[in-house]
């Protein structure tokens, strides 16, 4: 009998086929398994359980055990998955990009598109073919920890840069050895968790679920076709997700077709035995995690002796565990693993850290800075300067600067600030290339610590200050306050970083503040009282040289928020689209304010917010119809004109409202942007599509319909009422987009 699967003649369907008829039970199971390669030992079983996939398997490691899954009866290959979050940081010789959080607020998906083929092509060259990215949680509560992996608060922005981080990921077809799997999490609704908490309890309805956070998830998969979802940590309403089957089977796969497989997190399987208390034993885990719809069992080795069990007991019948193994072997297929691409053998030194690559990275750097006050100061002209006093812990950390998941194996725990130091540039070190340029004078104290409450050298820069013509402060937070299990309750500026600009302050010398930070946080000191202020998040091994060039005007700011800051923590929730509370102005009558009586109604900054050295006038704002029939696009058009002698890029963005509806419905939510470069003295056409189906809610028969009746279509600069046109758009009658199963 002919080996069908060794065959590149027959198609991929027909060589799973073949080797799943090959297989024995123990050879399927072990096809389920993903285990950790450099420690616990499971190297070791890889002949002994038929190990499929392994993860965090760097070096050499990979090309060794692909080596020994060659000689194994049937010769298997396997897939490695690696944390590539943003870039392949595990490599030290690889490019870094900033952080989901911060790329984000470039708004740029083009550049999500580029910077996903970059981080594919360093990955596949390390022997890696899997990146658990992207992050498509959503940030509502800058409590959590993990809030920087994120693409920000808003469900359709999220959706809009995961497509194209995707497409950038697994290229334009198989068997391309520049290609990648994307998996998209946490699926689902992970950050919702009570209070913050990472991984804790969420209380939600599935009404919410499909209506804000599971429509990027569908966009991921109808859309982008991402090759695998990996299931969350926690429990929504009591389920886990690790065995809710409504989740992952009903819904992922069945309606909205999902053709890869379905990995579950870092041991979820064993936890829901030792942490959420579920089943009674780790046997009884297994069978509940199989039968829900997970394919590919992350990190619980008792999974193989067990599953076995269950099957050779009947619990378990083998057409679940084929189906999985099916869906698996797809993929290993389609990324040639059985054929020329089970090793790769191009030159790393060709690919890794190269410029082209680096050129990206430096983009998405300038694109994501994010101008949120100037009172005049910015640009400064580099002639008017004598001296710099550059102080804050992270004006020169390339831990902070870098930030979660770029150090390896070594995580939230990395002290070794060597990582990635080569290729990074802080904001000190882009100074002082620029002193030596412009011959200015330069000088660095730290001030503060981010975390040890302890160092104090603020007597130091009061000393500095005088005859110093401009400061520059930066400030946030660093990697062992966030990430993984570690949420933070305080979101004020921590160590003695408040202190020291206060002393800055008190001096009267002009103030800049860059905040490199891993969240929004609480800063209404620093928004009241610096003269500039600009954020970039955790923005790269280039941040600092974005910084730089934001500052001397070598760069015009057009990045935009994708997260709102809170004035303070007890203000918490802040996100734009939120609900009308009962105290809110009704019929033009001010009944009271929807919000604390000692905090402000609005957020410090908003999302959508960002200024730039340029000035945009909005004019002839129109739609293209103002009554529409059911499944109807609705078309924006709009002047926009740069009303300045600087050269720039405007971000037009587009809210809708829903304003009657038997449902209650956000007072905005974002259904279109364009980034649009406009030239100074220029007006440039904006036309931007609402597709019908943006108007839809989800009904309590989780239907997607759209109601008969007025919609605000709201046009403008953020997503602050100040900033945009109103215009009402009516639809004559009630629409079924999708009904429920």
């Amino acid at each position: 009998m002919s080996e069908i699967y060794k065959n590149e003649q027959y198609s991929i369907q027909e060589r799973v086929c073949d080797l799943l008829s090959r297989m024995t039970i123990e050879e399927k199971v072990g096809q389920l398994m993903q285990l950790p390669a450099h420690f616990g030992g499971f190297t070791d079983k890889l002949e002994e359980w038929h190990v499929g996939s392994y993860l965090h398997c760097t070096g050499d490691d990979a090309t060794t055990l692909q080596q020994r899954a060659a000689n194994t009866r049937l010769g298997i290959p396997l897939i490695f998955g690696i944390d590539a979050i943003h870039g392949h940081c595990f490599d030290n010789h690889a490019t870094v990009f900033p952080t989901q959080l911060s790329a984000s607020s470039s708004w740029d998906k083009d550049l999500m598109y580029r910077m996903a083929r970059v981080t594919a092509k360093e990955t596949r060259a390390t022997g890696q073919h899997w990146t658990f990215s992207p992050v498509l949680c959503v940030a509502r509560d800058a409590r959590w920890g993990r809030i920087n992996e994120t693409y920000g608060e808003d469900p359709w922005l999220i959706g809009e840069m995961a497509a194209e981080t995707i497409k950038g990921y697994q290229g334009d077809g198989p068997n391309r050895e520049d290609s990648i799997l994307a998996c998209a999490k946490h699926y689902v609704a992970y950050g919702e968790t009570l209070g913050g908490r990472d991984s804790y309890e969420c209380d939600t309805s599935r009404r919410k679920l499909l209506s804000l956070f599971m429509p990027p998830f569908e966009k991921a998969v109808k859309e982008a076709n991402v090759a695998s979802l990996m299931t969350g940590y926690h429990a929504i309403d009591g389920v886990p997700c690790t065995v809710d089957k409504w989740l992952l089977t009903d819904v992922a796969k069945t309606d909205w077709g999902l053709d890869g497989f379905i990995v579950t997190d870092w041991e979820n399987v064993r936890s829901l035995h030792t942490k959420q208390y579920v089943c009674e034993n780790e046997k009884e885990a297994c069978y509940r995690s199989l039968l829900a719809g997970n394919d590919m069992i992350m990190s619980t080795p008792e999974f193989y002796p067990l599953t076995i069990e269950l099957i050779n007991e009947g619990r378990i019948d083998i057409s679940v565990v084929d189906t999985a193994v099916e869906r698996i072997l797809t993929k290993k297929f389609e990324l040639g693993l059985f054929d020329d691409m089970r090793f790769f053998t191009a030159e790393k030194s060709s690919v890794m850290g190269i410029k082209p690559h680096l050129d990206v990275s430096l983009e998405a750097s300038l694109k994501s800075m994010v101008l949120l006050k100037n009172n005049g100061l910015l640009p400064v002209d580099s002639a008017d300067i004598k001296k710099i006093l550059v102080v804050g812990p992270n004006a020169h950390d390339v831990i902070a600067q870098l930030g979660d998941w770029s150090f390896g194996s070594m995580q939230a725990g990395a002290t070794n600030d060597t990582y990635h130091r080569d290729q990074t540039t802080t904001v000190f070190q882009a100074l002082q290339k620029a002193s030596q340029v412009h011959g200015f004078e330069l000088e660095f104290i730290k001030g503060s610590d981010c975390v040890d409450e302890n160092f104090d050298e603020i007597s130091q820069i009061e000393q500095a200050l005088p005859g110093v013509d401009l400061v520059v402060a930066c400030v946030g937070d660093t990697l062992s306050q966030n990430g993984e299990f570690h949420d933070r309750a305080d979101l004020n500026l921590s160590g003695k970083q408040q202190a020291m600009l206060e002393a800055v302050k008190a001096s009267g010398s002009p103030l800049v503040v860059a905040l490199i930070a891993s969240k929004p946080l609480s800063i209404p000191w620093i928004a009241e009282n610096a003269d500039a202020l600009v954020c970039g998040f955790n923005p790269g091994p280039y941040g600092g040289e974005a910084f730089k060039q934001v500052l001397f005007g070598e760069h015009n700011p057009s990045g935009k928020l994708t997260v709102s800051f809170p004035v303070h923590v007890g203000q918490l929730p802040v996100y734009y689209n939120k609900y009308v509370g009962w105290h809110a102005q009704s019929s033009g009558q001010l009944n009271g304010e929807e919000r604390y009586i000692d905090m402000p109604k609005d957020p410090l900054f908003s999302f959508g917010e960002g200024l730039s050295y340029s000035q945009y006038v909005y004019s002839t704002i129109r739609t293209s119809r103002q009554t529409i029939e059911p499944n109807q696009d609705i078309s924006v058009s709009m002047n926009v004109t740069n009303t300045s002698q600087v050269d720039g890029t405007e971000i037009v963005q587009v809210y809708l409202r829903d304003l009657y509806s038997s449902y209650t419905t956000p007072v905005k939510k974002l259904c279109g942007f364009a980034r649009v470069d406009i030239k100074a003295g220029e007006t440039r056409a904006v036309d931007i599509t609402i597709p019908f189906e943006e108007l839809a809610l989800i009904d309590s028969s989780l239907n997607k319909v759209v109601e008969a009746g007025d919609f605000h279509i709201m046009v403008g600069s953020s997503s602050k009422d100040c900033d945009l046109t109103v215009l009402t758009i009516n639809l004559t009658k009630d629409c079924v987009v999708m009904k429920s199963n």
